[in-house]
This record gives structure tokens, C-alpha cells and sequence, in this order.
């Protein structure tokens, strides 16, 4: 496993961390690349990748002083500024229009194929996930080409949701976008959780937490009824902030919308774009550009440097019958 797929799964809206804290987190850190931290659940690598951002694992890392951070580079078409009410009324327009879908059986599966492409590498891996329903089971190929199905064990102190769960907690939201942003924000799941031992819990800012939490809600539209899933990109107006760029492309080469919040704190390490279908609205996946040089303590080069593009993207999520189908 590498650094950064390991930070990616640490959840970074946090403050400035102290010595003890870094040093609980090269910890934790190394755990992880060894092997033996615990097995991640289906999707949270793509969907979650912290369900409150990739400000890139602030915990363990330091960053060096700069001058002020100009604007993200980008590399393809050009990047256009578009105007954020205008995108986000269209997308709920066009949302509202779905047909909505069925809410599948406990016991079928959620198939996903996903893309990712490492800031430090020039390959593309791609790589297939079964989850259960009822998040009871995950399946994937292994290297022998056998479909293994494996047990998820319960974490109490885990934030991500089985695909039902995700589902249930959907729709107890209301549609009314001033009320459904309020339910985010003060949703005690997102507060409250995840829990490690030996990691210092820290609650982000309620902006921040609510715009995290419906993109990554927008993220899992598979059987999302239309009425929310307008009210979801309703309600993304309304939190201060986000921005959104034309011809931001994944890491299947799709260009599309480019959502990222502007916190105005001026210490962010990284801009991170989630990517929208231009017309259908649908997430395509994530595209993180490295503001500036970024350091884990103590080494006097870069972990990962200013420029740097790290790109996912979601090629299919359905659901079948079993695992192993890919619908």
C-alpha cells in the first residue's frame, strides 16, 4: 500500500496537529502500510476518501511556509469559471426529472469499478468491488483470478455505511433544502464519528462538514429518489463558498464540472475537484491538485510536490444479483 493511498483514508479537516499527535499518526501510518490495519470497506477509497476531504491528512504531515497559493494548474482543456447558483439550479432541474430506481434486496450486491491514478505514478489502475446490500460481505478477484468473498466484521468506531444504510439515512433527509442542510449539518453520525484509539477525534467546521457530506451523498446516486437528490444540489447552494470549473477531467479522461469550496482560511495544501457529468449531473469521480509542496515531518524533500494530480474516477456502480456480475 502507499503514502498517499494510506493518507487518503485518515480524514483531514483538522486543525494544526501538535508533536504527540504527529507522532500518533507516523504511528498509525505504519500500521497501515505494514499490512495490519484493518481491511477498508467497499467504496471508501473513491466514494469517502474522507467523507470530509483529502486536505491531505494534515495530521501527518508538515507543511513548510509559502507565499500565497495561486490558483490550481491544470493540464488538458482549459479550465473555465462558471457561475455556481446558475450550475447547481440546472443540476436540480435535471435531477428532479429522473426516473427513480428501486430499492434493491438486502442480499444483492453493489458492483463498482473504479479508476485511480497516483500523483506519484504515470499508471492507471483499475480495480472491480462487490459489497452486499446489507454491507455483510465484500467480493473482489484476486491475483490468481479467483472471486474471493470475504466477511465485513462490524467497527463500532466506523463512519462509513453499508450501501443500506447509506440508503436509509438518504431518505430520512427532507427535501426542503434550508431544512435538509440544517439535518447535515447537525447529523451527530458526521460529528461524532470515525473513532480511533489513540487518535484525537476532531469536529470540523459545520460548513465544512455539510458540504463534505452531501458531495459524498451525491456521490452514491444509485437509488437515490429524484425529489432528494434535487434538494441535495439545492441545498449545495446554499453553503458559502463552492466554486465550480468547466473541463476538469478524471482519471478515464472525461471532462466535466469541477465542484471544490473555497474556505477563504488560506491553508489549504490541496484543491480537490469533485467531477460532474456535464449534462446528466451524475459524479464521474475526483481530481486533487497539490497547491504547494507537501512534507511528512522530518524528511527535507517533498513527499509530494506542487503540481502534483492525483485523479480517481468512477466507471460503474450498479447493482446485480451476485458477486462476481457485473451487471
Amino acid at each position: 500500500m502507499d503514502d498517499l493511498r494510506s493518507l487518503r483514508e485518515l480524514r483531514a479537516v483538522v486543525p494544526e496537529p501538535d508533536e504527540a499527535w504527529l507522532a500518533q499518526g507516523r504511528r498509525r501510518l505504519l500500521r497501515r502500510m505494514r499490512g495490519h490495519g484493518r481491511g477498508r470497506r467497499f467504496g471508501r477509497a473513491l466514494l469517502v476518501a474522507g467523507a470530509l476531504g483529502t486536505a491531505a491528512a494534515v495530521a501527518l504531515v508538515v507543511v513548510r511556509p509559502q507565499e500565497p497559493v495561486p490558483p490550481a494548474p491544470s493540464s488538458g482543456p482549459p479550465i473555465v469559471q462558471l457561475d455556481a447558483d446558475a450550475v447547481l439550479a440546472r443540476a436540480a432541474a435535471t435531477v428532479g426529472r429522473r426516473k427513480a430506481a428501486e430499492v434493491p434486496r438486502p442480499t444483492q450486491w453493489q458492483y463498482t469499478k473504479s479508476l485511480d491514478k497516483q500523483p506519484n505514478g504515470d499508471t492507471v489502475r483499475a480495480s472491480e468491488q462487490w459489497m452486499r446490500y446489507d454491507g455483510k460481505q465484500t467480493a473482489a478477484f484476486g491475483e490468481d483470478g479467483r472471486l474471493v468473498i470475504s466477511d465485513v466484521p462490524p467497527d463500532p468506531g466506523d463512519d462509513d455505511l453499508s450501501p443500506q444504510q447509506y440508503d436509509q439515512k438518504l431518505r430520512e433527509l427532507p427535501t426542503d433544502p434550508k431544512k435538509l442542510l440544517a439535518k447535515v449539518t447537525r447529523d451527530r453520525h458526521w460529528i461524532d464519528y470515525p473513532r480511533e484509539e489513540g487518535v484525537p477525534h476532531v469536529v470540523a467546521p459545520d460548513a465544512d462538514r455539510a458540504y463534505g457530506v452531501i458531495m459524498l451523498y451525491l456521490s452514491r446516486y444509485g437509488v437515490m429518489p429524484p425529489e432528494l437528490e434535487s434538494a441535495l444540489f439545492e441545498a449545495l447552494a446554499l453553503i458559502p463558498g463552492v466554486r465550480i470549473e468547466q473541463g476538469v477531467t478524471d482519471a478515464a479522461g472525461r471532462s466535466g464540472l469541477g465542484v471544490w469550496r473555497e474556505t477563504g482560511r488560506g491553508d489549504e495544501i490541496t484543491r480537490r475537484y469533485r467531477i460532474l457529468d456535464p449534462r446528466t449531473y451524475r459524479y464521474l469521480g475526483e481530481r486533487t491538485v497539490w497547491l504547494r509542496d507537501q512534507y511528512f515531518d522530518g524528511d527535507p524533500e517533498p513527499a509530494v510536490t506542487k503540481g502534483s494530480v492525483w485523479l480517481t474516477a468512477l466507471v460503474t456502480s450498479t447493482i446485480v444479483g451476485r458477486p462476481g456480475e457485473r451487471g
